[in-house]
């Protein structure tokens, strides 16, 4: 991250509060009036709007709140979000509340910043860690990453209703828990090379203990919280994971720093085939790719390979939805990904030879499974 006057401080950030159970989207109407808003812009797409928007509205006038519907396509672009904020200020909205998907999220983040509204973040899907952060990840028209914002603060509540989760595809998931698999290995490649956290200062060593705990969660609870999901049911392992890959996962990658298994987003979302994959699956095997680049044992390597599979995450680059990469496809992966800005913690300089050798040995690994 970008150097600050505060980068010699260990520095550490925190959502106002995390609520997670069944039936958590009731608590939200209590909480708004906690902040003491009065109206509430409601960031909700189609399938979301039918499936707890309309419900989610109701809790909200009951409560003498005023509700208006902004409407999210699916994009996270700096346009979406400009024309959501204008919209917004028409209504004079003072606390914005996001209902869905990780892209839904960071637009709401977004729009709350732009016109200084509170912000509330409930979770539909566990397909990622975005709902405690202050990132706002923003994409281009075509679905490839462009850049990261950032809020002033946290979110002032981030709200989790595991029945909303467990009812979810059972694919997002799955990619929530590819997602967090990476944090204790990035946290530590960040704190090991010197680098700093999203808040600008040194990673706190919480942030390490917090991705290993999520690590360790989710070895003993994956697999049997995913047999459950695909029921539709919430066992305690449920919330374990979902605890996992929201809280744990969130607080680590934000307060301890990213690395190579996220930088590799930069380039892999450029090519047609595996921009289609789920940010949490591509972080699965960008995970192999770093793990690889550290050199870890064969027998380690096996472990988590099996793990992973386990999992029923991709290892392989076709598991991803792209088969053999030809050169230039390879080329752009690795010099989008050597100019992501977290690239540089690592324990030693990455070259292009270096990142393209442990790609090709990540795949050629995980196809051996």
């Amino acid at each position: 991250m970008t150097k600050n006057p505060l980068s010699p401080f260990r520095i550490a950030g925190f959502p106002g509060r995390y609520l997670q159970g069944p039936g958590a989207l009731e608590a939200i109407p209590g909480i708004i009036l906690e902040l003491g808003a009065s109206h509430v812009l409601l960031l909700t797409d189609d399938v979301v709007e039918q499936v707890a928007g309309l419900r989610l509205q109701g809790l909200l006038r009951e409560a003498s709140l005023t509700v208006s519907r902004l409407r999210f396509g699916g994009a996270c672009t700096r346009a979406t979000i400009e024309a959501l904020s204008a919209e917004g200020h028409r209504y004079g909205g003072d606390v914005v509340v996001a209902l869905g998907g990780g892209k839904t999220i960071d637009t709401a983040k977004g729009i709350s910043r732009s016109i200084g509204a509170r912000l509330v973040v409930a979770p539909t899907v566990a397909s990622n860690d975005s709902a405690t952060s202050r990132l706002i990840v923003l994409y281009d028209e075509s679905g490839q990453l462009v850049g990261v914002d950032l809020l002033a603060r946290n979110p002032d509540a981030v709200v989790v209703d595991t029945a909303e989760i467990a009812r979810a595809p059972v694919r997002y998931f799955r990619a929530g828990i590819g997602d967090a698999l990476s944090k204790t290995f990035e946290a530590a490649q960040c704190r090991q090379a010197g680098g700093h956290n999203f808040h600008g200062g040194r990673p706190p060593r919480v942030a390490g203990v917090l991705g290993d705990y999520c690590y360790q969660v989710l070895r003993e609870a994956g697999p049997s919280a995913l047999a459950a999901v695909q029921g539709a049911m919430v066992t305690e392992a449920v919330e374990d994971v979902v605890e996992a890959t929201v809280l744990l996962s969130g607080l680590a990658f934000e307060n301890g720093g990213l690395s190579v298994a996220h930088g590799l987003l930069r380039g892999l979302s450029a090519i047609p085939g595996l921009s289609q994959a789920l940010h949490g699956e591509m972080v699965a095997f960008g995970t192999l790719v770093q793990l690889i680049m550290e050199q870890r044992s064969p027998s380690w390597m096996e472990q988590h390979l099996r793990l992973v599979r386990a999992l029923g995450l991709p290892v392989s680059l076709e598991a991803l939805g792209k088969g053999a990469l030809n050169a230039e496809e390879l080329d752009t992966i690795v010099t989008r990904t050597l100019a992501a800005p977290y690239i540089t913690n690592f324990e030693r300089p990455i070259d292009a030879a270096m990142l393209k050798k442990a790609i090709l040995d990540a795949d050629k690994l995980g196809r051996s499974i």
